[in-house]
């Protein structure tokens, strides 16, 4: 397991009401993320964080940092107010598999293997607002376009249950894996972001089974939720058993992957932040590395509860260290 973070969230900040002081570039923002303890590798987004190549090239190379994805973002540009994949406007949809194709040329010359899209904008707001096996087949059509492009370079496509639009049309991974079995081509993969997960109202564990069943690749995003809305909250601090279990399933299937925060650092330090998700994420993973996996699953072969909290009882507890006295 690989830990890297996405860039904006070292940037400047907002939420409904307020705007977070700070608009430092790239450069500034991967020189902090680099700083964090256990991060090697971060998450861009495309075009906003990728006009000058060279640059970001050279920053990477000189902070050791990898790239885990290109993140496009087909949501931010006003043309997509609408619908970016799915727009009835046949150049709406030009414009958005183009911001696709470009993140894809990115992230070859960076040497990259994958591209993520979250395609927020692309769903309704109300009943006879659209027409929704029209708008499944535009976005059908668009992402075959894009995912055939540079197939070395794998289209990985996150799902959210809402946000910007009231409906998302990705909004579970069913339906993800609905769309990648009708894009006929292994080259697309599937985002499973923890929050969204739980947010949808799934559990996270069992969205990972089937993906992984499914035999599409599949890339992760980390953060926590209270289940009424996504607020990118720091990993495991409302979710911790369902949290277990995701890493659970991820250390059986053998994922040694990146592992991306997605995490809005909000009100808090973005370092401490991301820090603490590392740490957290890692504690519970070599935990996990420790425990009687074989035995666990033997009992949820047989759907028997009990002996497997019986025995994880155990773990749950342990002295408190010491107690730190502040400097005065």
């Amino acid at each position: 397991m690989k830990h890297a973070v996405i860039a904006g969230f070292m940037g400047r900040l907002r939420d409904r009401f307020c705007e977070y002081p700070g608009a430092p570039t790239i450069v500034e923002k991967l020189e902090r993320l680099a700083a964090i303890p256990g991060v090697s590798g971060t998450e861009i987004v495309h075009p906003y964080e990728t006009e000058n190549v060279q640059e970001l090239q050279q920053a990477l190379g000189r902070l050791h940092l990898e790239v885990a994805a290109v993140n496009v973002n087909i949501k931010g540009d006003p043309d997509f107010h609408r619908g970016a994949l799915s727009s009835p406007d046949p150049k709406v949809r030009s414009k958005a598999v183009e911001f696709i194709k470009g993140a894809k040329d990115l992230a070859a010359t960076l040497g990259v293997k994958r591209v993520t899209c979250c395609p927020l904008a692309d769903g309704y707001d109300y009943s006879f607002q659209t027409h929704y096996a029209i708008a499944w087949d535009r976005l059908v059509d668009t992402l075959r376009e894009a995912a055939a492009y540079r197939p070395e370079v794998v289209l990985y496509l996150e799902y959210k249950s809402s946000e910007t639009r009231v409906h998302c049309f990705l909004d579970s991974a069913m339906k993800t894996l609905l769309l990648c079995n009708e894009l006929r081509n292994e080259k697309v993969g599937v985002t499973l972001d923890f929050g969204h997960s739980m947010y949808g109202g799934e559990t996270p564990a069992e969205s990972l089974a089937h993906i992984a069943r499914s035999g599409f690749p599949y890339y992760v995003h980390i953060n926590d939720n209270n289940g009424r809305w996504d607020w990118d909250l720091i990993t495991g601090t409302y979710h911790l058993w369902q949290y277990v279990e995701f890493l659970y399933y991820l250390k059986e299937l053998g994922y040694d992957d990146w592992v991306t925060s997605d995490t809005s650092p909000v009100r808090q330090n973005a370092s401490e932040t991301f820090a603490l998700n590392v740490r957290i994420t890692n504690r519970i993973w070599n935990w996990l590395g420790t425990i009687d996996r074989e035995m666990i699953g033997s009992h949820l072969e047989r759907d028997e509860f009990m002996p497997i909290m019986q025995y994880l009882e155990g773990f749950l507890f342990s002295e408190p260290p010491a107690a730190r006295v502040a400097p005065r």
